[in-house]
C-alpha cells in the first residue's frame, strides 16, 4: 500500500478570521532528472485558490519545516514539538525517507 494524498482540516475561526483553513499534501514523483515533491497545498479565508508548497520529498529538514508551518497555519498558533510532530509524522507517509 502507498498513501499519495491526505487532507488536513484546521479550525474554522483563526486570528478572527472566520472560514475554512485546510491543507493537502500530495505525493508527485519526479520525471527524469526531477526530485520527488511532496506538494502542500493550504486553503485560506484570504486564500480559497491555495498556496503551494513543494517540499524535497528526501529532506526530513524540509519535511519538517513544512509541519511546522502547517501546524502554525490550521492550529492558529505556535505549537510544541509535540503537536509539530503530528504533522511531521504525517507528511513522512509521503517522503522517500
Amino acid at each position: 500500500m502507498r498513501i499519495t494524498r491526505i487532507d488536513f482540516e484546521g479550525r474554522h475561526e483563526i486570528k478572527g478570521q472566520s472560514g475554512h483553513w485546510y491543507a493537502t499534501a500530495q505525493r508527485r514523483d519526479g520525471m527524469h532528472s526531477e526530485p520527488d515533491i511532496v506538494l502542500v497545498t493550504i486553503f485560506a479565508p484570504d486564500t480559497p485558490d491555495g498556496r503551494e508548497h513543494h517540499v524535497d520529498a528526501d529532506s526530513e529538514e524540509d519535511l519538517w519545516s513544512m509541519a511546522e508551518c502547517l501546524q502554525h497555519q490550521l492550529d492558529g498558533y505556535t505549537g510544541s514539538n509535540s503537536e509539530i510532530n503530528d504533522y511531521y509524522l504525517d507528511l513522512l507517509k509521503l517522503s522517500n525517507c
